[in-house]
């Protein structure tokens, strides 16, 4: 996944109405302003009430349905390697989000969380540094989280990743 196709992902959700926040080590990337490692996939939290309208969106680029775990998340995959995950969470009239975990657990997004990054010289919405440290500890690290974490300490705010 390359910085030209998380563009061609976030400008179609942008099309239907999507409401979408770089999550994961793309968002990673864009707190830090630049690309920090090879990405497989892009993960996404989205708006739930805007889901549909990302399903379909997608399928207009290539994508399908891979592994559905909804309410959990979704991911769709692409010829040429293309994959995109999808995290939806609904959102309260304060801001706050909550997306549904495996096991009856649930995901908090606290007002404040949803910030402004860059990928590739344009600004993108991204979840913060904090968010990204709260989710990264939610499993076992694999060697890209580690180095997500990594780059996470080093940003502002960030001193409590490592």
């Amino acid at each position: 996944m390359d910085a030209d196709e998380v563009h061609r992902v976030l400008d179609a959700l942008a099309a239907a109405g999507c409401r979408a926040w770089v999550a994961g080590g793309w968002g990673v990337d864009a707190l830090a302003g630049r690309q920090t490692r090879p990405h497989r996939d892009l993960d996404l939290a989205v708006d739930a009430t805007g889901e549909g309208a990302a399903l379909a969106a997608l399928a207009r680029l290539g994508y399908a349905v891979e592994t559905d775990w909804r309410p959990v998340r979704v991911e769709l995959a692409a010829p040429g390697s293309r994959w995109v995950d999808l995290h939806p969470a609904a959102f309260d009239g304060t801001g706050r989000g909550t997306q549904a975990g495996l096991d009856g657990t649930t995901f908090d997004y606290p007002p404040g969380c949803l910030v402004t990054g860059t990928i590739g010289a344009r600004a993108v919405g991204c979840l913060s540094v904090a968010q990204q440290v709260a989710f990264h500890r939610g499993y076992p690290p694999r060697d890209v989280d580690r180095a997500d974490l990594s780059v996470l300490g080093r940003l502002p705010g960030g001193g409590a990743a490592l």
